[in-house]
C-alpha cells in the first residue's frame, strides 16, 4: 500500500514539473495583442517538433490558431505568418520597425555583415558591393567564359561511374563559386576549404548550443578555419604586386568607394557567396536532375532546347550570354523546381520596437517568420500544384512577376545573385543533359524540411549520351 502511495505521489509530482515548465514559455512571454498559439518548452521552446516535423507542424498549428500564430523556434520567441497578403507587406516595407531576423546560430557561423543579415546603411553598402561583383554585364563579360570552362572541366569523365547526384550538385556549386573568387589559389585551397566549409554550412542552421560534437560546435570551428585562410590568401595578395583577375581581387580593389569593404566584410560576403551557392544552387540543380529523370517528357524538351543552342558550334567551343538568353525551357525548368522542390520555406525578421500588424503585436525583439511555403502549392496560382509541370511558366509569362512569387524574395531583399545563380544552374544542366544519359539507383528519398536533401544520397548510374 505504502508503495502504491509513493508511486502515486511520484507521478502526480512528475506530472507537475512536466505542466509547470511546459507553461514557462507561456507565462514568460505572455501579453496582450499577441496571436494565439504555444510556445513550449523552456529553452527549446518548438524548436525540436518545428525541424522535425516541419510543413506537417506548421499546417497542424495553421488549422487551430489560423493564418498567424505565435511559437517559440531556433531560439526565439517567434510569431509564424502563412497569410500571404502580410508577407508580401513585410517584404516590402523592412524599413517600417522590422530587419533582418536570421536565428543566432546563422548570424554566429554565417556572420553578423553577412547581407542577409545587414539592414540600413551597411546593408545598401555590402549589397551594391556585391551587385559590382555579379551584374549581368559582369557576368556576361568576365564570369560566363571562366564558368563555361571550369563547368566542362567539374563534368568531364562521368561516363560509366556510379555517382551521387546531391554530392555532385554541391561539389559543382561550391567548386564554381570558389574557382570565381580566388581563382589562382582554389586548387591548393579546395580539399581543406571544402572539408571545412561542410561543417560551416550544416551549423548555420541549428540550435545555438555551443559543446563539442554539436553541429554548431562544428560550425563555428569550421567557420574560424575558413576565416584564417582567407585571412592568408588576402595577407598574401596584398603583399605582392601580382595581379589576379577575380572577385577577391575587385574586392580588394574597392573600385567604388561608396562600396568599400573592411575584411571581416570582405571574409562574411564571400561566406556568403559560397553558401548561396552551397545552399540554393546545388539544391536545385539536385531536384532539377530529380523531377528531369520523373519527368521523361520534360528532359526530352530541355535536351532539343540545349542541341538546338549547339548546333553549329565546334564540340569545344563555349556558351555565351546569347545562348544564355535562348535557354527559355531551361529557365521554367529552373523556377519549376524551386517551386516544387521549396528550395526556400521562409524568410524571417526581427522586430526594433513593438510593431502592429493588422490586428497583433510584434513586441520588440520577437522574431516574425514568413512561411511562404504553402503560396507554392496554391492551386488558384498553380493549378495541378504537385504536378511537376514547366511549361506553365511559358504559357503565363507573368508567373515570374505575380505578387506572391518569392521563390527568390521580394522588395529590397530581392536575391541579388538570382541571375548568377540561374546561370550556374544553366550551364550544369546544359553539359550535363546534353553529355549523359543517367539511371537512378535504388529507392530515393528526399527530405524537404528544414533544408531539401537527399539523406542517403540520390545514385545514379551515367552514361555517355
Amino acid at each position: 500500500m505504502d508503495v502504491l502511495v509513493l508511486l502515486v505521489c511520484l507521478i502526480l509530482g512528475v506530472s507537475y514539473i512536466f505542466l509547470s515548465l511546459l507553461k514557462w514559455n507561456e507565462r514568460k512571454y505572455g501579453r496582450k495583442g499577441l496571436p494565439p498559439g504555444t510556445m513550449g518548452w523552456p529553452v527549446f521552446g518548438e524548436t525540436l517538433k518545428f525541424l522535425e516535423k516541419g510543413p506537417d507542424f506548421m499546417i497542424r498549428q495553421q488549422a487551430r490558431y489560423g493564418n498567424v500564430f505565435k511559437s517559440h523556434i531556433l531560439g526565439s520567441p517567434t510569431i509564424i505568418s502563412m497569410d500571404p497578403e502580410l508577407n508580401r507587406y513585410i517584404l516590402l516595407n523592412e524599413s517600417k520597425g522590422l530587419v533582418p531576423g536570421y536565428p543566432q546560430s546563422t548570424l554566429d557561423v554565417l556572420g553578423e555583415n553577412n547581407i542577409g543579415a545587414v539592414s540600413g546603411s551597411t546593408h545598401k553598402k555590402i549589397r551594391g558591393s556585391l551587385m559590382l561583383l555579379i551584374s549581368s554585364s559582369a557576368i556576361k563579360d568576365q564570369m560566363l567564359p571562366k564558368m563555361d570552362r571550369d563547368m566542362r572541366i567539374f563534368l568531364q569523365n562521368w561516363d560509366g561511374k556510379t555517382i551521387d547526384i546531391q554530392e555532385k550538385s554541391i561539389d559543382m556549386a561550391f567548386f564554381i563559386a570558389l574557382k570565381q573568387i580566388v581563382e589562382e589559389e582554389s586548387d591548393s585551397i579546395y580539399q581543406t576549404f571544402k572539408a571545412e566549409f561542410d561543417k560551416l554550412a550544416l551549423g548555420s542552421l541549428s540550435l545555438p548550443i555551443k559543446l563539442p560534437g554539436t553541429n554548431y560546435y562544428r560550425g563555428f570551428q569550421g567557420r574560424k578555419y575558413v576565416i584564417k585562410i582567407l585571412g592568408e590568401i588576402i595577407e598574401n595578395r596584398r603583399a605582392c604586386l601580382k595581379t589576379h583577375d577575380d572577385l577577391l581581387s575587385n574586392l580588394l580593389a574597392n573600385a567604388d568607394p561608396r562600396y568599400e569593404l573592411n575584411d571581416e566584410e570582405i571574409n562574411d560576403l564571400i561566406i556568403m557567396i559560397l553558401d548561396d551557392g552551397y545552399e540554393t544552387v546545388s539544391t536545385t540543380a539536385m531536384m532539377a536532375i530529380k523531377y528531369l529523370h520523373d519527368n521523361p517528357q520534360a528532359l526530352q524538351e530541355l535536351r532539343n532546347e540545349h542541341f538546338m543552342i549547339r548546333q553549329g558550334k565546334s564540340e569545344e567551343q563555349a556558351i555565351d550570354w546569347n545562348d544564355y538568353r535562348m535557354m527559355k525551357f531551361t529557365r521554367a525548368v529552373i523556377y519549376e523546381t524551386m517551386r516544387l522542390g521549396t528550395i526556400v520555406n521562409g524568410v524571417m525578421r526581427k522586430a526594433t520596437r513593438d510593431v502592429e500588424l493588422k490586428d497583433f503585436v510584434v513586441p520588440k525583439g520577437w522574431k516574425i517568420y514568413l512561411y511562404i511555403r504553402e503560396i507554392n502549392y496554391d492551386s488558384n496560382l498553380y493549378p495541378e500544384p504537385l504536378r511537376f509541370n514547366p511549361w506553365r511558366w511559358l504559357e503565363d509569362t507573368g508567373l515570374e512577376s505575380h505578387k506572391y512569387c518569392f521563390l527568390f524574395g521580394g522588395g529590397s531583399r530581392l536575391c541579388p545573385g538570382k541571375e548568377l545563380g540561374m546561370v550556374t544552374i544553366s550551364l550544369f544542366l546544359h553539359y550535363f543533359v546534353t553529355g549523359y544519359r543517367w539511371e537512378e539507383i535504388g529507392g530515393q528519398s528526399i527530405r524537404k524540411f528544414p533544408r531539401v536533401e537527399a539523406p542517403n544520397g540520390l545514385n545514379a548510374k551515367v552514361f555517355k549520351y
